[in-house]
Formats: structure tokens, sequence, C-alpha cells
């Protein structure tokens, strides 16, 4: 799908291009995954079981069958491959029953009236039950070097600390919807994904189809941050469904059911202790974690190993706690920014016990080379992201003694925490095609949740095409277009950009091969490396022969009668991640007022600076930034999901009892982005940024609760009670 182009004529990367999407975003033109309007379609509505654990010994849907509309209800998924047994119940909310009906009224209430009993066991949804079993992980190792449990007990300061974070779940804008559609034996669904590739692949495996039967299409995510990161089950049983009724079925799940069908940032438990000497120098560290995931399944979240300070002696461990709940997922910033508001509280928790500046404390453990892997670092530069943040938010005006400045009656705290998140880069497919009128199409099977995909690769791709933004379309969310990775872990500018750069700048040097060996060109006999193209048109860069000889892209395909020229290329990054340690990193300032006698807390003002390589646009960047601080502010202050223990349900799966940030909780947010890039990385420089943005901001918040109450709070969020 293409869309409209920018409204400006001519660009280099790093200029504040606007969106070139804005426009059909809020004119409501945008096509998300349920506005498709496809001939036949039919509504689908969802069952749920309401037991944590058991088995269904008996499902009536006589009523629901008889209810005005509806069509067909389904409780036999034979054939349809879920990632549970659909004999058992195995978390609250698991789908029972796929109610079908003309409307989406007459769905919704075919399912209320679906009748079922249950054989319920006992189940157990609660991390810190003595009954709850942890194992290890598959992928996240334990690790150590030195002796940290002898250096810790023998350090001169030490901070010991446990750290608890309540289980997040996702409400973006957009509901998860699917609407699929069988012609034969080929599936065709217009989805709400993160990876068209790899829904793609679940969608063929689940159906028992090849891969090349199955296309999916999103052109627009309204919002994501990893709950679309997986195909859910809901999806598959909207294909399930449609291949029974041979008709094309939408299904959108309702905000509750989202609570129980697709993942979530899992509750977690930590212990951070770290010790050092009288002069600052960090000896020991301990990292311990653990986090809930379902039984059925396995998610881990990676949140103990941050490579971020020089410390000899290091021990982190890292458990699961299979559950009866649903799978948890990515959530922005997966692991990174529970693990570091552990590291960083922990920090500052360590620097008050020193009598030591926060900022001085990271400065004097500064490592040379990464503490874990002992290689050097592609880029680091945290330093200046700590130094040049403290003068721009005015660290210096901070009192360090707890509880000392006030406001009027109320109690003012400054705090800060360094970010870090890992470089992702994956094999991405591009193709870029200059057409017969002069303007070029690029397209990558990648997605956008919102960070301004559209936007970024269409100046990649002018900058490499020399020609003007406005006269570049990107095209994404299509699985016929050439593969791409998943649209996550800040990882799509660094592959899908670099795939766009490659492949435009192929087809550039092949309209300049075309040209100097044509007879008919202005630039015959010139050499490849003495012709440059700019506007679109390629001229000699010889003093002897002068930028008038030359020709535009459009003369050349007028010229030999081709209706487009194009190139395709899949770009594989080079294993430098084995050499290098690559990362973004950032470092973030918060100011919070504390009402003493109400114990609220209220931000005041948030501000970043950070190391994320080259910014192919700052507006975007900075956008993304911003949407980092609102989640982090959500993750600190505010969101909690409450699991009533007694039957695994969800007790505040809505947007009235689940809390997240709105404007009246936004103050003064603000970032900045050092100049940089890193080539060891990618060949257009960048390092990721979009999940980078959220680490660090939670930290950040309640170490500034701590300076201005004392109160060191280490379980979020952050509410009255834990500051009474």
């Amino acid at each position: 799908m293409t869309h409209p182009l920018p409204a400006v004529s001519q660009f280099v990367c790093g200029q504040p291009v606007t969106r070139v999407d804005g426009p059909l975003k809020v004119t409501g033109k945008a096509p998300y995954a349920a506005d498709n309007q496809i001939p036949g379609l039919v509504y689908a509505t969802l069952m749920c079981s309401t037991v944590a654990r058991g088995r269904v010994n008996h499902m009536d849907t006589g009523a629901a069958l008889r209810h005005r509309g509806v069509l067909r209800v389904l409780t036999d998924f034979a054939g349809l491959r879920l990632p549970f047994d659909t004999r058992q119940v195995s978390y609250f909310g698991q789908p029972l029953a796929v109610v079908i009906a003309t409307t989406l009224e007459a769905a919704a209430h075919g399912a209320s009236l679906v009748d079922v009993r249950y054989s319920s066991r006992p189940m157990l949804t609660d991390i810190d039950a003595p009954q709850a079993v942890t194992q290890p992980g598959h992928f996240i190792r334990d690790y150590a070097r030195g002796d940290a449990d002898q250096a810790i007990r023998r350090a001169s300061v030490v901070t010991d600390l446990q750290f608890s974070i309540a289980r997040n779940n996702h409400n973006p804008m957009e509901l998860p919807a699917t609407i699929a559609r069988w012609e034969g034996a080929k599936l065709t669904v217009w989805d709400k994904v993160q990876s068209i590739s790899s829904a793609r692949q679940s969608y063929a495996k689940a159906m028992g189809v090849p891969q090349d039967h199955v296309r999916v299409i999103s052109p627009f995510v309204g919002g994501a941050f990893g709950s679309a990161g997986e195909t859910w089950p809901h999806q598959l049983l909207a294909a399930f469904a449609a291949r029974r009724m041979q008709r094309p079925v939408k299904l959108v799940l309702t905000r509750k059911q989202m609570y129980s069908a697709i993942g979530y940032r899992p509750t977690s438990r930590q212990r951070m202790a770290i010790g050092a000497d009288q002069s600052g120098q960090l000896v020991p560290m301990i990292h311990e974690g653990r986090t809930e995931t379902a039984k059925y399944g396995a998610y881990e979240d990676g949140l103990v190993g941050n490579p971020l300070y020089r410390v000899p002696n290091m021990r982190s461990t890292y458990r699961v706690v299979p559950l009866d709940v649903n799978l948890p997922t990515y959530m922005r910033g997966p692991g990174a920014v529970s693990g570091m508001f552990a590291l960083e509280s922990g920090m500052d928790d360590l620097a008050h016990r020193l009598g030591m500046d926060p900022i001085e404390l990271r400065l004097r453990n500064e490592p040379d080379v990464d503490p874990t892997s002992g290689v050097p670092f592609s880029t680091r530069r945290l330093t200046d992201c700590l130094s040049q943040g403290a003068a721009t938010f005015g660290w210096n005006r901070r009192n360090p003694t707890p509880g000392a400045t006030h406001d009027g009656d109320d109690l003012v705290g400054i705090g800060m925490a360094a970010a870090v998140f890992y470089t992702g880069r994956s094999q991405c497919a591009a193709i870029a095609r200059v057409l017969h009128d002069g303007t070029a199409e690029v397209q990558s099977g990648t997605s956008d949740m919102g960070p301004g995909t559209y936007t970024s690769m269409a100046q990649v791709a002018a900058d490499a095409l020399g020609m003007p933004v406005n006269r570049v379309r990107f095209a994404l969310g299509d699985s016929r277009f050439p593969a791409a990775p998943p649209h996550s872990g800040s990882q799509t500018m660094a592959s899908v950009g670099s795939a766009v750069f490659t492949a435009a700048n192929m087809l550039r040097d092949r309209f300049i091969r075309t040209a100097v060996t044509d007879p008919g060109s202005p630039l015959n006999g010139l050499r490849p490396e003495d012709v440059a193209v700019t506007d679109g048109r390629m001229f000699s860069t010889i003093s002897e022969a002068g930028p008038e000889r030359g020709e535009s892209y459009q003369d050349l395909l007028r010229r030999r009668g081709w209706p487009h020229l194009d190139c395709e290329h899949t770009w594989t990054p080079s294993d430098a991640d084995k050499r290098y340690s690559m990362n973004a990193y950032g470092a973030v300032f918060a100011e919070v007022v504390v009402d003493p006698l109400l114990a609220t807390v209220r931000i005041r003002r948030i501000y970043g600076c950070y190391d994320a390589g080259r910014v192919i646009n700052p507006k975007l960047a900075h956008s993304q930034a911003i949407g980092g601080m609102v989640g982090g502010i959500g993750m600190a202050l505010l969101e909690g999901t409450q699991l009533d223990h007694r039957d695994g349900r969800i007790v505040n799966a809505n947007m009235s009892d689940y809390l997240v940030p709105v404007n009246a909780d936004i103050p003064a947010l603000d970032a900045t982005f050092l100049p940089a890039e890193d080539k060891i990385a990618d060949p257009i420089g960048v390092k990721g940024l979009g999940e980078l943005v959220i680490v660090g901001v939670p930290a950040a918040i309640a170490n500034a609760v701590f300076n201005a109450t004392g109160r060191r709070v280490t379980d979020l969020p952050i509410t009255v009670e834990k500051l009474l």
C-alpha cells in the first residue's frame, strides 16, 4: 500500500521531516485492521473461560444458536494448532468457543448465552505463593565473574534491596483485530501485527498450509509496544472460523478480553546488592531476578546482566515461575526497564550511603570494555549523556539531603538514572524502483506501530537515490513485499533502513552504469565515479564536462522505453556483535513534587539525553522519547494489573480501573540526542531508540521520590500507601 508524499521538496537524512502518514491518521482515512470492508463479512466473538484451571465438562450452545443473527458456535478446534491443550483450561479467559453472527451485537450476545460447566482444579496465579516453583530460564543463563558473595561481605559500603514490579498490561489505542478470508486453499488476513513474516509463518503452521498460500496485510498499527509481536490464539481462531464458514470473518477483541488474550509485562521480583569501597569504586554486584510465566508456554524477560558499570565481582541469576496465567510477552523496553529500575535505584542508594553525588558514582565506574564479554564498545558516550544532561537539566541545583527542598508545603525531589539497550540488527530485504514518471517506490515487508517508518525510510531512500523526498514513496505492511524482521527491539531503523539504503544505492549505481554505457546518453563514456545525482538528475562532476552534461532518471527510462528500473537486495548484518558490545545509552532526569499529607506524587519535568547513534529524523526521535517517558511515568506511578488469586480473574481489566497516564499526568517532557553514528553496527550509523527511551524513567522517578521524601520505594507502582 502506498500513501501520499510528504509536502517538502528536498532533504537529507537528519532533517525533521513531517510524517507522511499524518494526514491519513488525523482524518481517519488510515485503514487499520478492523476498518477493511470485505464483501460477505460476518462477525465473530470469543466466549472465554471463567476459571483458571480445569476441564470443560459440558457446553450448551443451544440458547446462543437460537438467538437472532447467530450463524454458528464453534467449540471443536480440531485441526488448528493452538499453544495450549484445548481439552484443558489453562488460564482465566482462555477461548472456549467462537460465536459467529451476522452482526457484532448478535455475536457478542450469543457468546453470553453459551452455558459452560467446569470441573475445576487447584490453581496458582501468585508469584509469591509458598508453593510457587521457580525454574531456570532456557535462554537467560546465570552468570558469574569473581566471587561476588564473598566480596559483598567485605565491602565497605553496601546496598542490598528487594524490588517488586506489578504486572503491566498492554493498552494500545487500537484493539487487536483480525479479518480472515479464504479463497480456496489460500488465506488472506487483514491483521494487527508487528511481524508480517512471523505472522505469515504462524498462520501457515496453524492452518496446515504452505506459507505462499498466506497473505498478511497490516499497513497501519494503532499502537502495540510488543503486544502484536506474537500471533495470538484469537488471530488463529479468526482464520479457523473463516475456513469453517467459507466466508470472511472479522474478530475484534474487547478491551476486557485483551487483558487475557494477549501478553503483558510480567510481574517481577529482584534482589540488587552492590558494594563499594570508600572512594566509590564498585567491588561486587549481585542481581537476582524472577518473573512469572505461563505453565503452557514460556516467556523470559531479560532483566539481569546489563553491562553498564565496571565491577570485578558479579553474579546474576534468573528464574521463571510457571503459573496458571496467560503467556507474558514483550512490552516496551522488555527486561531492560525492569532490570534497570533495580540497578539504578541501587546505584542511587549506594551513592546516598557513600555521601557521593549519584552522577559522580557512575562516572567513577565507567568501564573501558564491556564488563561481561571483555570486548570493546562499538561506540559509547554514556559519560557525555550524564554530563550534558546534568548541565541542561540543572542538576547542580539539587539538594542531596532528602526532604530538604520545599515548595510551600510540598516536598520537591530531583533524581536521575542511566539507560542502556542493545543495538539489534537482523537480516532484511527491500526493493527500490524508479518509475517512468520520475517517482520512486521502495518496499519492504516491515510494520509500523507509530514511530514514523513510512517517513524515515523515505528519507533514507531519497538520500541514497539522490531524489527529493516528496518524490519517494515507501510501502510496508504486506507479506508480498520483501521479507523484513519483526518491528520490535529497536531494530527497524538499523535493519530495514540498511536494506533500503543498500537497495536504493544499488539502484542509483545501476542507473549511472546504464547511462555511461548508453550511446544515447549525454553521460556516455564517463566513468561511473564521475557521475553524481541530485533531484533525480544524473550529472558529470568533472570540470571539463560540467554539471550541465547529464540527464534525469526519467529521461533515461523514456529513451530506453522502460516502465521502471529496480533493484532488490537482502541486507545481512555483519558479525560485529561478536567482536563489539553494541548498545544505545541515555541519562534520564526527573523532578517530582510530593504532597506530604496526601502522599501523592506528581511529575514536574523529565529530561533525557541520549546516545542513539545517527538520528534520521529528529522530530520523530523526539516524539519517540516523549512517548517512552509517558510509558515510564505509567510504570512508575500508575500501572498495575490486579489478579484475584482465588480464581485467576483480572479485576481491573478496563480503562477505568487500570490506570494509565492522561494529559493531567504529563508535565514538561524533553529530550536531546548527541550527534553521533555507529558505522560498526550498520551502514547508516543508527543504534536504535524506541526501547531505550523508557529504560531509566521509572528509576529516575523513584530516585526523585527518595530525594523528596527520604523514602526508598522499591515496589512499583509508587502508590499512596507506599509513601504513608
